[in-house]
């Protein structure tokens, strides 16, 4: 009887490793089919120089979505078609002057999106220097009034996620103009939200609140924050500003969906995701081009390896997470409608560097079990230095929460990521190819698991 019940486990873990060894193989011709014929780095080369920026509401946004479109239609998918939803438009316009009265000076800038211009005349005023949203409160209206309010609290060095200095610094880009206008302030001067000292300033979304005076808010370049705190610390500086950045009415754009369906369980819909909005001043390579490349390559992938999934595998080229969440919001308001469910949703918004692994989250009251699902996978992802942690989705995918499905976000190596992030430099140069491809790959890895075992 115990020689029987020895065979019988043999069998088990011979089967097991089986198994095992047949979706190693098959993750190896994921990479090395993405790697070899990979369409990742072409097709966001050709986005990036043919289309260029992308803001939601623009012309370039549209033609973008009939590009991906057109990719999506060539790998013969399942289903492929373009989903309304309503997003802000915003024009940065053709005028954008900082400089010192003093001596004429230029400083390099940038307005911030969704700021309202000085509809093309000279705005002039005494700088005051602060660190944050409170020091501005605790100045209040007797040292604001009147003044351009200049935030300059760098992104912290000693985090070494950068996403997290990030996170610690935005807010005064974010909410800037509205707690200096509060205050009498007559505009807004960010410094640029990156590490890098440099010349390139970095636009961003910013966000008026309550029944405050609007003022326009624009980013300096980090050379000019420090240059501008050096001569504040000498004396009084005034700046005049000129822009004509303007508010539009909402338009209609569109998420960008191609599917294959699943065979078995095609109910349970594995979605990857990217934006395909992009700011204006660059071609929006890595924010969020790259992401886009990703999770197409994954779609052409699975296809040219005749991939037969279980599940329904989704992919989502989302419009307006730059400045709306237009796009994310319409897709879980339309899927929720259908009574759609989400087992996993995965969004790669992070740039095209070298992959470290994902992040996830869900509704507590199913993501331990889906994480601990989720963790199984780390050995058979190892040999290609792919960790799976607890953390954040993705912006987009964050609405399908109440479907109560894993939340993934895709991480790359972000040292770099905040050098391009809304600048002009975001082009496709900067992205290198491989560092592309082995991203498209780990996220097909992982995409193909949780198709072959659920959560």
């Amino acid at each position: 009887m115990l020689d029987r019940l020895l065979c019988l486990v043999f069998a088990l873990v011979s089967i097991t490793a089986i198994g095992q060894d047949d979706e190693a193989f098959f993750i190896k011709s994921i990479y090395d089919h993405t790697l070899t014929e990979g369409v990742c780095h072409p097709w966001l080369s050709e986005m990036c120089t043919d289309i260029g920026g992308r803001l939601s509401g623009s012309d370039n946004a549209n033609k973008a979505t009939d590009f991906v479109k057109s990719k999506l239609l060539s790998l013969s998918l399942d289903t492929v078609y373009k989903q309304p939803c309503m997003v802000p438009a915003w024009e940065r316009g053709d005028l954008e002057i900082v400089k010192y009265i003093s001596d004429g000076e230029e400083l390099s800038a940038s307005a911030l999106g969704n700021s309202i211009g000085t509809g093309g005349k000279i705005l002039m005023a005494e700088v005051i220097e602060v660190q944050s949203l409170d020091e501005v409160r605790e100045l209040g209206r007797e040292k604001i009034m009147g003044k351009i309010v200049f935030y300059n609290r760098p992104m912290d060095p000693k985090q070494l996620t950068t996403f997290s200095a990030y996170g610690g610094a935005v807010d005064q880009r974010v909410f800037g103009a509205t707690v200096a206008a509060e205050y009498g302030g007559v505009a807004a001067l960010v410094r640029s939200m990156t590490l890098r000292i440099d010349d390139h300033p970095h636009t961003g979304v910013m966000s008026y609140k309550g029944d405050y005076p609007k003022i326009p808010g624009l980013a300096i370049s980090t050379l000019d924050a420090d240059e501008l705190s050096k001569r504040l610390a000498k004396g009084k500086v005034k700046i005049s500003i000129q822009n004509d950045a303007k508010v539009l009415p909402e338009r209609e754009s569109y998420n960008v969906i191609g599917e294959i369906k699943g065979t078995e369980f095609p109910e349970e819909i594995i979605l990857v995701g990217g934006h395909l909005d992009s700011w204006d001043i660059g071609q929006g390579a890595h924010d969020d081009g790259a992401g886009c490349a990703h999770v197409m390559q994954v779609m052409h992938t699975l296809k040219k390896l005749n991939y037969k999934p279980k599940r329904t595998i989704r992919c989502v080229l989302f419009m307006n997470e730059e400045n709306g969440l237009g796009g994310g919001n319409e897709y879980a308001k339309v899927s929720n409608e259908k009574g759609e469910y989400h087992l996993a949703a995965l969004e790669s918004d992070a740039g095209g560097f070298t992959p470290r692994g994902f992040t996830c989250e869900g509704d507590t009251s199913t993501f331990k079990k889906f994480f601990i699902s989720l963790n199984a996978f780390e050995d058979i992802l190892s040999p290609y230095n792919l960790y799976i942690k607890k953390g954040g989705g993705g912006a987009d995918i964050r609405p399908l929460k109440s479907q109560k499905g894993l939340l993934i976000g895709f991480r790359p190596d972000s040292q770099r990521y905040f050098d391009y992030h809304h600048t002009a430099i975001d082009k496709i140069d900067a992205v290198n190819k491989r560092e592309l491809e082995l991203g498209a790959a780990a996220i097909t890895s992982l995409v193909y698991l949780i198709d072959q075992h659920g959560l």
